[in-house]
C-alpha cells in the first residue's frame, strides 16, 4: 500500500528525505512551497507541488498517512498550523507518523557542556524561543503522533565552507570556549527515515554527530581540504558581523546523540565534520 507523505516548506532537509522515500518505492509525496519556480524544481524530483499559502491541499490532506513540519516559526507564530490549524487536527488521529523540524537552540547557552533531549529548554534568543513555543503548540494537537527533531547546524552539497574559502571570504572567527554541534543533511535523511520506520509518538531526538566543534577548526580544515592557506584568525569581538550572525555565537554547548543511536539503531554516515568535508569534496570533483 502507497504512504504518502505531506511535507510542510518542502526544503533542503525534506529533499533529502524524499531522495530515500522515493527510492525505497511505495511513497507519494506532496511538498509546499512559496515560489512558482521552486515548484517545478520539486515536480521534477517526483514531488507533487502545492504553492503555499493558497494551493489546493485537499487531496494531500485527505491522503496524507504521514506529516513533515520543517517551516519555522515567526512573530506571529507556527505558520503552518496558524493556516490550517482544524485540516490537520481533523486528520491527526489517523496519520502514522509526524514529524517536526526543531533546533538545538532551545536549549539555550550551557558555555560548552552538554546537553541531552532532557534537558530543560532555556533558549537565550528570540528565534529559540519561538521554536520552544511551535514545539509546544504542535504537541498540543489532538491525537497527532507528534515526533520531534532537535537540529544541530546543518550542512551538505551547495552547503558548506568550500566556496567561502575559494573565494577568499571565509574567516576564522574565534570565540575562546566557543563550540558548534553540525549534522549533515543525508544523516538528517536517514534518521527520519528510520523514525518513520520505527515511530514513538511523542518522542524528541538530537540530530547531530559525534564532534562538536569550534568554528575555525572547520574553517581550517576545509582550506587544508583544498591546499589553500588557512584564512588568519579574527577574535570575536573585532569582528564584523551581522546581528544573525553575532547571535549564533551567543550559545555554546556540546549535543549529546545518543538516542537516535539507541533507539533507531542510527549509525552516522559522517560521524564528524572532516568525515562530512571530504565526502563534500569529493562529491562535487574535488578541489
Amino acid at each position: 500500500m502507497t504512504k504518502t507523505l505531506l511535507s510542510f516548506g518542502h526544503g533542503y532537509s525534506a529533499r533529502a528525505l524524499t531522495r530515500l522515500l522515493l527510492d525505497a518505492g511505495g511513497w507519494t509525496v506532496f511538498g509546499t512551497t512559496r515560489s512558482p519556480d521552486k515548484a517545478e524544481v520539486l515536480r521534477g524530483e517526483g514531488v507533487h507541488p502545492i504553492l503555499w499559502p493558497d494551493g489546493d491541499m485537499r487531496t494531500a490532506l485527505e491522503s496524507a498517512t504521514h506529516v513533515l513540519i520543517s517551516a519555522g516559526p515567526d512573530a506571529d507564530g507556527d505558520p503552518v498550523l496558524n493556516h490550517c490549524r482544524d485540516e490537520i487536527a481533523a486528520i491527526a488521529p489517523g496519520l502514522e507518523w509526524a514529524g517536526y523540524l526543531s533546533t538545538t537552540g532551545v536549549y539555550g547557552d550551557h558555555q560548552g557542556d552538554w546537553v541531552a533531549e532532557d534537558t530543560p529548554l532555556t533558549p537565550s534568543t528570540r528565534r529559540g524561543q519561538m521554536r520552544v513555543a511551535a514545539e509546544a503548540a504542535w504537541g498540543a494537537v489532538p491525537g497527532l503522533p507528534l515526533h520531534i527533531f532537535r537540529l544541530a547546524g546543518i550542512y551538505g552539497p551547495g552547503r558548506g565552507p568550500f566556496e567561502k574559502v575559494r573565494k577568499g571570504t571565509a574567516r576564522r572567527i574565534v570565540k575562546p570556549g566557543q563550540v558548534f554541534s553540525r549534522i549533515h543533511v543525508e544523516d538528517i535523511a536517514q534518521v527520519l527515515a528510520a523514525s518513520i520506520a520505527r515511530p514513538d509518538p511523542g518522542a524528541v531526538y538530537n540530530l547531530c554527530d559525534d564532534d562538536p566543534a569550534p568554528p575555525q577548526d572547520v574553517i581550517a580544515y576545509a582550506a587544508e581540504l583544498l591546499g589553500l592557506p588557512v584564512p588568519p584568525e579574527v577574535p570575536f569581538d573585532q569582528a564584523e558581523m551581522s546581528p544573525m550572525a553575532r547571535s549564533f555565537y551567543a550559545e555554546s554547548k556540546r549535543v549529546d546523540n545518543s538516542r537516535i543511536k539507541q533507539d533507531l539503531g542510527i549509525r552516522l554516515i559522517h560521524p564528524d565534520y572532516r568525515s562530512g568535508l571530504r565526502a563534500l569534496l569529493k562529491d562535487s570533483g574535488g578541489a
